[in-house]
């Protein structure tokens, strides 16, 4: 049994996965992006210490319903940061209750994990943020390099990728930076999707709550059309697939 520091879990999450999906949300995160929906998972210690087993008793008592219906992603936060945690969670609901895995993860960390790590992980939510290095560090406080770096490791490790992209008017819709990400994405076989997912200014008050200066308290909110337009591009980079 370990334990680990658990923000929160839902049962019946939509937006995390293929299907109904048990959604795990873990504390800790080594980036700081300016747009963060969940500022509030930063820290570990912001989460409650909770042993797998916990964890684990939760999933099972929804297990049959998930085994058909979707499957158990572990979120955050970055799950990486809690990585014997995390594999401790996806192994045994791999094991126990043959459950589809699903991690959500911008890659950052997983460079100090080896591949068998992600054995018991059917898909990866890969989260990327920026592909100009600049205005990546200036987003997330990180150097974008080892996320990109994780993207084609899985590829070579043939995992099923989902791919994820926020789109913030002015930070992340240069429309060099979109054809960066599609020139980089047409190769990746193994991704399997793409979602781009307009901001939104929902977090303000979790923001303000923890007296964290907030940059995007005026930040306009992307039209459905910019939406669109950019999902559609980032589509038929994939589509050959």
């Amino acid at each position: 049994m370990i334990s680990g520091y658990v923000h929160s879990f839902f049962t019946s999450a939509a937006a995390d996965g293929p299907g109904v999906r048990f959604a795990v949300f873990l504390s800790g995160c080594p980036f700081r992006c300016k747009y963060c929906h969940n500022p509030d998972t930063w820290e570990l210690k912001q989460g409650k210490l909770t042993s797998s087993d916990s964890i684990l008793n939760e999933i099972k008592k929804y297990a049959n319903f998930l085994r058909t219906a979707g499957g158990l992603t572990i979120t955050g936060g970055e799950p990486l940061q809690q990585p014997d945690f995390t594999y401790e969670i996806f192994s045994r609901a791999k094991q126990d209750f043959a459950l589809h895995t699903a991690l959500d993860t911008q890659g950052f960390l997983a460079r100090n994990l080896p591949d068998s790590y992600f054995e018991p992980i059917d898909l990866v939510l890969l989260d990327i943020k920026e592909m100009n290095p600049e205005r990546h560090k200036s987003l997330t406080g990180q150097d974008v390099t080892p996320t990109l770096d994780f993207a084609k490791r899985l590829q070579k490790m043939n995992k099923k990728v989902w791919l994820r992209y926020v789109l913030v008017p002015g930070l992340t819709d240069f429309q060099e930076d979109i054809d960066a990400l599609a020139k980089f994405i047409e190769p990746l076989e193994n991704i399997e999707r793409v979602d781009v997912l307009p901001f939104h200014n929902m977090a303000l008050h979790k923001w303000e709550k923890l007296e964290l200066p907030y940059e995007l308290k005026n930040q306009r909110v992307p039209t459905q059309e910019e939406t669109k337009k950019v999902q559609d591009f980032l589509n038929k980079a994939i589509s050959a697939h």
